[in-house]
């Protein structure tokens, strides 16, 4: 079974960068595709960035396209999002989601999830 810890969620000024960290656990981890969720307060969880078991792609959602990046170490079993012109708006939760298939991470589906990391911009 493959387990995801988030980290790197802050407290950061609007227009800043911020890097998050997903990383896996599980002897199998290196073979699932990951990828990245936004959910604001009482909103649905937003598709991010996902990348496949081998990193290939990433693919972004069309709106974070110029302000992120998704990265993958497979030796560290770790993904990173790079998020750069970090927008004032309210605290929002970055889920990471491994699956087995790349397409059932970005339509949402993923069997795995993380906890989640906190971001909050402030302007």
């Amino acid at each position: 079974q493959v387990s995801l810890v988030e980290s790197g969620g802050e407290l950061v000024q609007a227009g800043g960068s911020l890097t998050l960290s997903c990383v896996a656990s599980g002897r199998t981890a290196n073979l699932y595709a990951m990828g990245w969720f936004r959910q604001p307060p009482g909103k649905e969880r937003d598709f991010v960035a996902a990348v496949t078991s081998g990193g290939a792609g990433p693919y972004y959602a069309d709106s974070v396209k110029g302000r992120i990046t998704l990265s993958r170490d497979n030796a560290k079993n770790t993904v990173y999002l790079h998020i750069d012109s970090l927008k004032p708006e309210a605290p929002a939760l970055y889920y990471c989601a491994a699956d087995m298939s790349f397409g059932t991470v970005v339509a949402g589906g993923s069997t795995v999830w993380g906890q989640g990391t906190q971001v909050t911009v402030s302007s």
